[in-house]
Order: structure tokens, then sequence, then C-alpha cells
């Protein structure tokens, strides 16, 4: 479709929201970002998985990648606080190495992948390089990324501890991670919003959640344009 009919669509949806609504949308979409983005591989524990994405929500981040090999991922409402409304998923559940498809997927998008794990020395998280789109990789809470993973992914980066524990909490791990991606970022002069277009396209997505018979408006309104 046309981006002079995305605007009028989004223009028309916008019609049904209030203003308030509307002035928050717009507010928001300044800060999204595809430019830094979460994959998350094989978690088994849906709470943890579901404070990432609140977390993603809360940093800007659109896109949150979920690679289902053992365990499907399921959101829990009571943690999610329906943050996965404003947040993007893309499922990996039907090849026979779903790791390896989402990240060659990535990396084919522009992404260097970067695995989370406290076991190797290539680079603190406050460290990492940002000249490039960053994909951020957590394993699951009790064995960390696979093998497959640790093979695949371009470099490793982990979170200075000085305590006896070894290891944070998912959920944890992925806010301060965020935390440090995100402010440099944003003291940086790199250019790590959404374009114009995927913007509008955004918005639209949002509109049709929150508007009741959303999807029905929009096709009425496409069919109307046909005509």
């Amino acid at each position: 479709m046309p981006s002079k009919n995305n605007q009028e669509l989004l223009d028309h949806l916008l019609g049904f929201l209030s203003e308030n609504k509307k002035t928050l949308f717009y507010k928001i979409i300044e800060n999204r970002t595809r430019y830094l983005t979460v994959i998350l591989e094989n978690i088994y524990q849906s709470q943890n998985a579901s404070a990432v994405l609140r977390t993603c929500d809360v940093f800007g981040i659109q896109d949150v990648h979920i690679i289902e090999n053992e365990n499907e991922y399921n959101i829990n409402p009571r943690v999610v606080h329906g943050a996965s409304k404003w947040v993007t998923l893309h499922k990996y559940n039907e090849k026979e190495n779903n790791t390896l498809a989402c990240i060659k997927k990535l990396k084919a998008d522009g992404y260097k992948v970067y695995g989370t794990t406290p076991h190797t020395n290539d680079c603190l998280i406050q460290d990492i390089p940002i000249d490039n789109k960053v994909a951020l990789m957590f394993g699951t809470e009790m064995t960390g990324l696979s093998n497959i993973a640790m093979e695949h992914v371009d470099g490793f980066v982990k979170i200075p501890m000085y305590g006896f524990t070894e290891s944070l909490n998912l959920s944890v791990s992925a806010g301060i991670s965020l935390y440090e991606i995100n402010k440099r970022l944003n003291d940086s002069v790199i250019d790590w919003h959404l374009t114009e277009k995927e913007k509008t396209n955004q918005l639209i997505t949002w509109a049709k959640k929150v508007i009741k018979d959303g999807e029905r408006i929009e096709k009425q309104y496409l069919e109307k344009l046909e005509k």
C-alpha cells in the first residue's frame, strides 16, 4: 500500500482516539527503535520473559525475537502488564534449528548479534560497539545460551559483577543491558530512530489495537479507497 494511503489510513484511525491518546502515541513513537533488538532463546519461565517485554517497551525497543526450540513462550498477563500490545514479537518455531534461523535472519538484516553470558571475556556491556545495529541474545535461566548460539553469534558481552553470585535474573540482566546501550545511543549522533514509514506503520498497528473493532474499521476504509 502506498505511503500516502498509509498516512491517510492513520489519520482516519486516529480520529477514533482521544487527544490524550494521540499525543501519547506521537510522543512514544519518537523514542522507538529497531537499531537495538532483543533475542530470547528457548525461555521456559514465562514470568521472566514477560518481564523482559515490559523492559523492552520501557526502553523503546520495538522488536523482540522469540526462539522456541523445546519451550513455547507464553505471555504472563500479570507480569507483562500489556507491554506485548506495544512490542512487536517475532517467533521462530518452524525450522529444524530455530536458533540458527533467527541469527541468520538478523545478520542478513544488518545486525551484529551478541550473546550475553558471564563466562566469556569479549567485552563488558558498557563497551559493546554501537556503530552497527545490535541484537542482544539471552539464553535460558538455568543453562544460558545453546551451543549453536555460542558458535554463531558475532561476540559476547557480560555485565560486571563483584559478588559471589555468578549470574543475574534474566529480566534484571536485560534491564541493565538495555539501559546501558540505550543511554549510549541517546548520547550519540547515531540515527537510531524509526524511519518515517516505520513510524506511520507502527502507529497504525497501535491504533488498531486500542480501537474497538480496529481491524474491521481498517478493512472498511481500505475497501472505500479501492472504489
